[in-house]
């Protein structure tokens, strides 16, 4: 999705809780990944491998000049003929330390065995981002999860965003919701989310934006109503 697919789908959303869920979603994304940190782990569930989110996460990483938003996609099945960049298993998961961020992106409920490695990943003080329809272990589980309802008759409700952040030294976490009138799939808030991630990560120098920001400004402007003129 470029920059200007993305600046309409704002503009649709506009008066919606998206924008800000993924924003702010977006903004712990990128200040959790720090230059020569550990690096950001990207896994998704048994049955759905996050391969778009990782795409665009490289697109945004060399867009933006920040080299740590480029994942590294654990995988839960990984064969011998594999390439190396495709090689990864859930091992990796398990070997994460502090400096490290782990995001999980899980339309459906995670196993237990996905459970228990971010549960050891959290434990050796990795931070732990979840992505995906709510579910209340890897939410508990994770420092801020952002949640897309499958719809009106799902578990949660009205299609809103459900944004909570828990820290290591308290037991619950804070979520909000509201009702966005916005039906969006979990594909395009990774869209949002790795777009305002790449935005999150500019550099402020001299007064001067990227040309792929000007861009975006450019579609906002054009896609805005016309000022009434008296």
């Amino acid at each position: 999705m470029d920059a200007v697919r993305v600046a309409l789908l704002r503009e649709v959303l506009a008066g919606t809780e998206w924008l800000g869920a993924t924003r702010r979603f977006a903004g712990t994304l990128r200040s959790s990944v720090v230059p020569h940190g550990g690096g950001l782990l990207l896994v998704g569930t048994r049955a759905y491998e996050p391969w778009h989110l990782a795409a665009h996460l490289v697109d945004e990483a060399a867009w933006s000049g920040t080299p740590e938003l480029t994942p590294t996609l654990v995988r839960h099945r990984v064969l011998a003929s594999d390439p190396a960049h495709l090689s990864t298993g859930l091992g990796r998961i398990e070997a994460a330390r502090r400096g490290e961020t782990l995001l999980v992106v899980a339309p459906d409920a995670p196993d237990a065995e996905l459970l228990t490695r971010v549960h050891d990943a959290r434990r050796a003080g990795a931070t732990v981002l979840a992505l995906g329809s709510g579910d209340r272990d890897l939410s508990a589980l994770s420092h801020e999860a952002l949640a897309v309802p499958r719809g009106p008759d799902g578990p949660d409700g009205p299609d809103a965003p459900d944004s909570s952040d828990s820290s290591d030294s308290s037991d619950s976490s804070d979520s909000s919701d509201g009702s966005t009138g916005a039906d969006l799939d979990l594909d395009t808030v990774q869209h949002l989310v790795s777009a305002a991630a790449g935005e999150n990560a500019l550099p402020v120098a001299r007064g001067r934006r990227r040309f792929r920001d000007r861009l975006s400004r450019l579609a906002d402007q054009l896609t805005s109503p016309p000022t009434a003129r008296w």
